[in-house]
């Protein structure tokens, strides 16, 4: 299958995540995905939206200089409980201090989308945030929800679009897609401003 879009010029996902290459290819576009390999260390005194910013921009930014005629999709995520940024938990045990911190709390997400045109320069960047009401969770309903989905690469230490969800009161944002990490609905706007005909 041919990478390019109908004028041409190629899409390029900067990320690894399953996720959001499931989120893209919701769009129906040809797009390929690069790795950015950057360093992702939040920066002393750096908000979570700053810190989100920076690191769409420059996921974006590295995979430009591979393909500098590309249009090229940065985005980074981070979750926020009680005004700390937490990241992917990695392990059961630091899933289980994550999801007992976050019970019957509200955590915000904060997702950063870049979309850079390596040919012109032209770089639109923005944030969205979505938030995460959660229920009151037992350990056991923390220990049962982890052995079955095993969520120590997400944020947040869960999968809202699986059975994350029944952890949740409820969800406060615009754009569901946000939280599972790439904003389609600003992407979309996005890429209508960068001449990308979707519909």
């Amino acid at each position: 299958m041919s990478e390019a879009l109908s004028d041409g010029r190629r899409l390029v996902l900067a990320s690894t995540s399953p996720f959001r290459r499931e989120l893209l290819a919701r769009l129906g576009l040809t797009f390929a995905v690069q790795a950015p390999d950057i360093d992702e260390t939040c920066l002393a005194g750096e908000s979570a939206t700053a810190l989100v910013m920076r690191l769409a921009e420059w996921k974006a930014r590295r995979v430009a200089k591979q393909m500098s005629a590309a249009l090229i999709i940065g985005s980074d995520q981070v979750a926020v409980l009680n005004e700390e940024i937490i990241g992917k938990p990695g392990n059961h045990r630091r899933a289980i201090e994550q999801l007992q911190q976050a019970s019957g709390n509200r955590v915000i997400f904060y997702t950063g989308l870049c979309l850079l045109d390596g040919a012109s320069g032209q770089c639109q960047v923005a944030v969205e945030s979505f938030q995460v009401v959660f229920r009151a969770l037992t350990m056991e309903m923390i220990e049962h929800y982890l052995q079955r989905e095993q969520p120590y690469h997400c944020a947040g230490s869960f999968k809202s679009e699986g059975l994350g969800i029944t952890l949740f009161e409820r969800l406060e944002g615009d754009d569901p897609t946000s939280l599972i990490g790439l904003p389609l609905i600003r992407l979309v706007r996005m890429l209508e401003a960068a001449k990308v005909a979707i519909l």
